[in-house]
């Protein structure tokens, strides 16, 4: 599956996310850097992504719809894009993993 990356992240991290999950993309490189959370939600269900962000609106969004589309949510606080770029490529065999469950919408990622 491939991932979204919320406005709230770099598409700086893309290139290197892209080996481990193809075909994922930046809300600004689809148009949606403006959306509401209800619109890229949409979206992300309707393209097959998975929402990477550190917003806890759409873990409150998948609460009450379910999922898809699955939240990978960071919640480390305000931390420098090489720190999240470690974080999630450190644990990309678990989001992988995740991505793939049929049990969980959300993986927290501290």
């Amino acid at each position: 599956m491939k991932l979204l990356l919320d406005q709230n992240l770099s598409r700086r991290l893309l290139p290197e996310l892209e080996s481990h999950f193809p075909g994922s993309s930046h809300v600004q490189l689809v148009g949606f850097e403006s959306a509401s959370d209800g619109a890229l939600w949409e979206f992300a269900k309707a393209n097959g992504y998975a929402i990477v962000t550190k917003d806890v609106d759409f873990v409150e969004i998948m609460l009450v719809r379910g999922f898809p589309p699955k939240i990978v949510w960071l919640n480390c606080g305000n931390v420098s894009n090489a720190v999240t770029r470690d974080r999630l490529m450190s644990r990309s065999t678990e989001i992988r993993t995740f991505l793939v469950s049929a049990d969980e919408g959300v993986l927290e990622i501290e």
